[in-house]
């Protein structure tokens, strides 16, 4: 099969209610997977693009302080990246990724921007109070809190999910989320913001991804009623459901034949690059989002609509 890496090309077709897709679509990458999760952004064909150069900061974002856990790469690093043009100094917690994590502080800082790395991993509530700790002691407050953070294992079935997987996904996604909010909540004030990412397989139930969906679905429950809870202190809190974008946790989780068709399901018929999602984080991120929380926005290219 020739690959065609021209970003954007479509090559879907849809006939009415009929459904009928045609065989081409858009080839984000080749056949690739990676052995450990959540995957390595420096040893993918082609390398994510996470900045857009177009994209110009008009200081929404001007002194505040935003953590963000999984923004070594992927869709963290796009906004991380984007935060720094908006002038927000930045937190970026890792797991393990140190080369991935050490390109992004390099590059953030390339920008003019403030970073400091963390690394270890959320589910652990001791090292999640060392995040805020260090934040606050580093930068003095806490503005942002973005929870990116995230693991998947493809699974054909529910057999095949052994209790081992099935805690390590409920403890990075959802454990790590709630105790690093519950760190942060003490110090956002009236116009802070918290992010969580869902995904579009909560909205369609992926077959082979039954215990990452499970955590993704338990996500917009929290978001929900957090965002209830919180409302009168105006802290919003609200949740993204990207589809398919072209980060390290895909050759991470799926077999590597099914890589060159992610994302061809969808209306537009691609994936897209992390840094297509960016600007969906600054706008929850700041003031021009002041009157939404609760809600979830969903940027999957017309994977799921309504």
């Amino acid at each position: 099969m020739n690959y065609d890496y021209r970003f954007g090309n479509q090559f879907y077709n849809y006939y009415g209610d009929i459904g009928i897709k045609s065989t081409e679509y858009n080839i984000m990458a080749p056949e690739q997977s990676q052995s450990e999760q959540p995957g390595m952004e420096y040893l993918m064909t082609p390398k994510p693009i996470f900045d857009n150069p177009n994209y110009k900061g008009s200081d929404k974002l001007k002194d505040k302080v935003a953590i963000i856990t999984g923004g070594d790469s992927g869709l963290g690093r796009a906004a991380a990246v984007a935060f720094v043009k908006e002038k927000a100094k930045v937190v970026i917690v890792y797991y393990n990724e140190e080369k991935d994590a050490n390109d992004t502080k390099s590059y953030l800082e390339s920008l003019g921007g403030e970073c400091i790395l963390m690394a270890g991993d959320i589910s652990n509530p001791q090292f999640c109070k060392d995040i805020v700790n260090t934040t606050i002691q580093q930068f003095g407050k806490i503005d942002i809190l973005v929870n990116n953070a995230g693991v998947q294992y493809q699974q054909d079935k529910l057999e095949d999910i052994s209790d081992e997987q099935f805690d390590r996904t409920m403890k990075v996604n959802i454990y790590g989320m709630f105790y690093l909010t519950k760190e942060v909540l003490p110090y956002l004030k009236s116009g802070s913001s918290i992010i969580n990412l869902s995904s579009v397989t909560t909205f369609y139930g992926d077959p082979q991804l039954i215990d990452y969906v499970t955590t993704k679905g338990a996500i917009v429950g929290f978001t929900r009623a957090l965002a209830r809870n919180l409302a009168l202190k105006n802290i919003r809190v609200n949740a993204i459901a990207p589809g398919f974008f072209w980060t390290p946790l895909q050759p991470a989780c799926w077999v590597k034949e099914k890589i060159p068709s992610l994302g061809s399901d969808a209306a537009m018929a691609r994936g897209a690059m992390p840094y297509e999602l960016a600007p969906t984080f600054v706008f929850l991120a700041s003031d021009d989002s002041s009157y939404v929380t609760g809600q979830v926005l969903h940027n999957n290219g017309g994977q799921i609509m309504g």
